[in-house]
């Protein structure tokens, strides 16, 4: 196999998957592998009269934190508090909880809705937290996702991720969406859809704007889109192949990969497509950049060496400059993307003749595989480091996948109808 052949195999593979796609069931479906041993135990009680709503908050808040793999849930059944006066804290004890969520939700006019909630300490007998707004009837699933991120924060340290956003490209047929959904896959809706692929979507820092790679006029161009108005320019329509796009911390530039001066290297753009640099010279195929979060680095996929293999350039590279290979086990490793604290970055690594995906450490390169699928492609980091989203082959169909950042908790977020392929998980959003 020649070194071309070696470097793009992985995505020939996907692209012939596609075609041959079939439905897959109705609506999302969430399936979780295995699970953390050290779990927190958390009763989550049903809130006051939200079996009245078009949508049980509760039921979202609990499925988020199950999801995370941090999380262990106690059957409240058989008590009903919703106030913390009304909470008898030796019932949960006995329970094995260590946290108990109540709250309760009033139906007002025009459509509005209350929703109050409170994260109680079973063994110190007091309220942690809690929450009291009024949100339409439309945004439930959202303030649940909230909810679920202040429980989630409060109890753990971190940052929650579930009212963040993902991105994937769907294929259905003849024609390819790029879509958008809630970080648990539902509320998906279409920005665009053509009958040529798209591929390739990266979120702004901001969460405001997408880059992606359209091959709408038979060659790759890559545009960048506003999510609100929809609105969309061209931002590398270079002679020859224009790919894979990355956005810079800031916001102010992107990484694109074209074949303007012959193989394809890396350059640097400004966010409106001005200010063409060049990054990467190489006799080989460099692709695949991903900035570190303090904008100093790219790491990036080059079969320079002779097998495709990441590597690291200094975003203020000279013609000069060499770029430090990073990758060293095994002769296939591809599609990186770093951690959000910049110590790690996850990609797709063989092993026996697997695809999956692996989590090398930068200082160590020490190198964990995560997954045990036969195809895994695109992993992309949550916000918060804790989790990767990343495309999975199940019987020639490509569905949403995710998997925990120690590899043990999988989940499986099998979407509507098509074929899913280049998922990517958006920034975090402010309240």
């Amino acid at each position: 196999m020649s070194t071309h052949s070696r470097i793009v195999f992985h995505g020939l593979l996907i692209l012939f998957l596609w075609f041959m796609c079939m439905p897959l069931q109705a609506r999302l479906n969430i399936e979780i592998f295995g699970g953390g041993t050290e779990r927190i135990p958390i009763a989550i009680v049903p809130f006051a009269d939200e079996n009245r709503l078009q949508q049980r908050i509760t039921d979202v808040v609990a499925a988020d934190l199950q999801r995370s793999g941090l999380f262990r849930l106690i059957d409240p059944s058989g008590l009903a508090p919703y106030a913390p006066a009304e909470v008898v804290y030796s019932d949960w004890t006995n329970r094995g909880a260590n946290a108990l969520v109540i709250g309760r939700t009033i139906l007002m006019p025009g459509g509005q809705v209350e929703v109050q909630f409170r994260l109680m300490d079973v063994a110190r007998q007091a309220q942690l937290t809690g929450l009291a707004t009024v949100v339409p009837v439309t945004q439930l699933r959202a303030v649940a996702h909230r909810i679920a991120d202040i429980i989630y924060e409060a109890l753990t340290g971190d940052v929650g991720v579930f009212s963040t956003r993902i991105a994937f490209v769907k294929k259905q047929g003849n024609r390819y969406a790029l879509q958008i959904a809630d970080s648990d896959g539902y509320n998906e809706h279409s920005i665009i859809e053509y009958t040529e692929p798209i591929i390739s979507p990266t979120w702004s820092p901001d969460g405001s704007q997408i880059a992606y790679v359209s091959f709408e006029n038979k060659k790759p161009v890559v545009y960048v889109q506003t999510l609100a108005t929809r609105q969309r320019r061209a931002v590398a329509n270079f002679p020859g192949s224009n790919s894979a796009p990355a956005w810079s911390p800031d916001g102010k530039k992107l990484a694109v990969v074209l074949s303007l001066h012959g193989g394809s290297q890396i350059y640097l753009i400004n966010a409106d497509g001005s200010g063409l640099q060049r990054l990467t010279r190489s006799s080989g195929i460099d692709t695949e950049p991903s900035f570190s979060p303090d904008g100093r680095y790219i790491i990036f996929t080059s079969d320079r060496g002779g097998s495709p293999q990441i590597y690291r350039i200094p975003v203020t590279a000279t013609e000069s400059t060499a770029a430090e290979r990073l990758t060293f086990e095994g002769n296939y490793n591809v599609s990186p993307d770093y951690s959000h604290d910049g110590k790690s970055f996850t990609f797709i690594h063989r092993h026996n003749g697997r695809f999956n995906v692996a989590v090398q450490d930068i200082a160590t390169r020490q190198v964990q595989l995560l997954t045990n699928s036969q195809l895994d492609e695109s992993p992309s980091f949550a916000p918060n480091g804790r989790m990767i989203l990343y495309a999975t082959d199940i019987g020639g169909h490509g569905i949403l996948s995710a998997v925990s950042r120690d590899g043990q908790t999988r989940q499986h977020l099998s979407a509507q109808t098509g074929d899913i392929r280049e998922p990517a998980w958006g920034p975090l959003l402010k309240q």
